[in-house]
Order: C-alpha cells, then structure tokens, then sequence
C-alpha cells in the first residue's frame, strides 16, 4: 500500500482528490471543517517537502455551473486552516487550470473549481480524468468519503499516473481503521449496530459475523429480533418482513459462537416525540400504543460490560432517538463505555453518519480511537466490498 512516506514531493506538484463537500449556511460560510481539518496532515508533508498541492474537490451536487456550489466560497477557510495562502482557478481542467498549475511554485497550493460543474466526472470518463492528470506530477487520494465512486478524479484519474500515486494520510488511516476491525484487531472483536432498519444492515451483519465475537444490536432494528422471537413490542418501528431474516441471523451467529446481545429493557414513550409520556418496560412486553424509543437502565449494565470485555471495538448507529434528548442516554452510554474500554488500550472505531453525528454532539471524537469520514465508503467496506477508489491506487 503506497502511502505519502514512499514519495519525496520535492519540485513535485502533487495531484490531491480531497473531500471538501462541506456544509455551508445561507452566507457561503463553513458551519462543519471537520473535512478540511482531516485533508491538512497530507497538505502540510507535501508543502515540507518541498513540492506544491493542486487539490480537486465536489461540493454538493450542482446541475451544471451554479455559484452556490463554487469551491471559491471555501478558499478562504481552507487556507486558514493549513496556514497557507490558497489560490483558486474557476474551472478544473482545460486552458485556465493548466497554466494556473504549471506557474505553481513549490510551497504553494492551487484549488481548483468544483469538479461536479462538469458531468464527466460522475461518468467517471476517461478523457475528462486524463485532462485532470495533465496538471499534477504525483496523484494523491486522500478522499475516503467518494472512495466508493468510480468518479474521473477518485479512480479512473489513477490510470496516467502508473506508480506515481499513493494514498493520502487521511485515506491511508481509513484503511488502516477498517482492516483493523476487519483482519487483525486484538480479540474479542465487538460490532455495535445500531439504527432504524435491519435492512440498511443485512450486509454489514452477514460480512462481520465471521470476524467478531460479540454484536450488539441497538436502535429501532432491535424490535425486528425481539418480535421475530415472538416478543411484544406494542407500537414500535418494525419490519415485519425481515423478521425471518433476523431469525436467521440468530441462528448463523449461533453456530459461529458470535454472542448476539439485545436490549433487555427499553424507554418507551406514548408518541413519537420529545413531550411524549414514558416509561421503562421490559423490551418484550411493550404494551399497545407505546413504541421503544431507547435502551433501558438494565440494558446500559450489561452492554458496558461486553464493551469493557472487547479489545477491538466497532460501532456503527446510535441506540436510540439521540436526536431528542430525553431518548439520547443509551447512545451516551454506550458513548461512555468505549470511550473507557479505549483509555483501558481496546481500539476503537465509529462510523456511519449517525454514530458519527452522536459522538460529535455528545464529544466523544477526542475518546475513541477513530472517527471514520465516510459515511457510504465505510458501509461498503464493512459490507467487504473493494472500494474503486481503493483499488485504483493498489493496481
């Protein structure tokens, strides 16, 4: 795996696909630069070298040329963050971008206008890839969060520059995470799913039975198994036709000695909202009109203890309704428990858009032992997938 350490960017102009689809308010300014933050350790190697960076980037998803989805609204961050002057050209290829690039000086960083304005890269066409090749010597993917696209600039890009490419620091960490938790994680390896829908998991769960030894299933997909075993679950989020999946599921886990753990009690609420009545019961006897909306206090007992148990440690989706706080307790629970197991030496990694969202609002980004960038790249790897993204550099 060629990462930035097995190049010298000396006099090199580096190639860098980064992800700066950041979200921005109603004034074009950032309100999140975690992604820009996650791209400055391989700016900032390349710059001390001695080479320059152009970086290509999308951002958001754009029907043509519209200027709220210019990269130009973000120059000004960007450069304030890596501490680097950042110049921007209005388009990603063709005659401005190339003389934009070719008058780079080493030490110096050139971001170039949102690729999406072009429909080739979506396409991933060749002959846009290999015009976006012209302007650097080195290509860089440090860009986790399309690494699952086979885009011109994250894949087909990789083509023209034959042993000249390499993974970026951020990209490099991602891989580094995942096979980790995947291959050689210290055991017992534990996997946290959590969420809405058996469904959006049914990959991820028949890829890992093979590699952990314990799986937590929290969120609204635990009612599917608990109803699936012949359990009451009143009102709750349901299923119904994945209920022999989930059976199935639980036999498989069985015969491969993966202890499948599941809510024992739950806080359930009268409605679907944050002034609803609520009470704790027994996940298995949740009466008519009321819906589980959180793990209980029994619950909370015993996942802390599987987790402190594990060395190796994965959670993808929150527990319970994080979103209104009076059925966030069991994600920052669970929060807690790893973020102990972590300081105790397990390792630990979140991803997936709404682990991620929780542990950001609840400040646990600083206690575990990675925070994953890309919400669909991350899924498609736990589901054992090769990412293109991936792929083009290892070819």
């Amino acid at each position: 795996m060629k990462t930035l350490n097995d190049f010298n960017f000396e006099n090199k102009k580096a190639l860098i696909r980064v992800d700066f689809n950041v979200p921005l308010n109603a004034e074009f300014e950032v309100t999140d630069a975690t992604r820009i933050i996650s791209a400055k350790p391989t700016i900032i190697k390349i710059l001390e070298d001695g080479g320059s960076c152009i970086l290509m980037s999308h951002l958001g998803r754009p029907k043509g040329v519209q200027d709220e989805f210019s990269l130009g609204h973000i120059a000004n961050v960007v450069a304030e963050i890596i501490g680097v002057e950042v110049n921007f050209v209005s388009n990603c290829v063709g005659v401005d971008a190339e003389e934009a690039a070719s008058k780079l000086e080493p030490g110096q960083i050139l971001l170039l206008e949102n690729l999406r304005f072009h429909d080739e890269e979506k396409k991933g066409d060749r002959d846009f890839a290999e015009q976006l090749s012209k302007l650097g010597d080195i290509y860089v993917n440090d860009a986790f969060g399309t690494a699952h696209r086979a885009h011109a600039s994250t894949t087909i890009v990789a083509q023209f520059f034959n042993d000249n490419k390499c993974f970026g620091s951020l990209l490099a960490k991602e891989i580094e995470s995942i096979t980790k938790v995947m291959e050689t994680g210290e055991k017992p390896v534990l996997a946290v799913l959590g969420g809405a829908k058996v469904s959006s998991k049914i990959t991820i769960i028949e890829n890992i039975l093979d590699k952990v030894d314990h799986l937590i299933v929290g969120g609204g997909m635990t009612f599917t198994f608990v109803k699936a075993q012949g359990g009451q679950i009143g009102d709750s989020i349901c299923e119904d036709d994945k209920m022999e999946l989930a059976l199935e599921i639980m036999k498989q886990a069985k015969a491969k000695n993966v202890q499948i753990h599941l809510p024992v009690d739950v806080l359930a609420a009268d409605a679907f909202s944050k002034d609803a009545q609520t009470q704790i019961v027994d996940v298995n006897h949740i009466p008519e009109g009321w819906q589980g909306l959180d793990c209980g206090p029994k619950s909370k007992v015993i996942f802390d203890k599987v987790v402190n148990e594990c060395k190796t440690i994965l959670w993808n989706g929150p527990l319970g309704v994080f979103e209104m706080e009076r059925f966030a307790g069991g994600t920052i629970a669970l929060g807690d428990s790893i973020a102990e197991a972590t300081k105790n030496g397990a390792f630990s990694l979140v991803g997936g858009g709404d682990s991620v969202a929780a542990v950001k609002q609840f400040g646990f980004q600083d206690k575990v032992s990675y925070v994953s960038t890309g919400g669909g790249a991350m899924l498609e790897s736990l589901e054992g997938k090769t990412l293109p993204g991936v792929a083009a550099i290892l070819e």
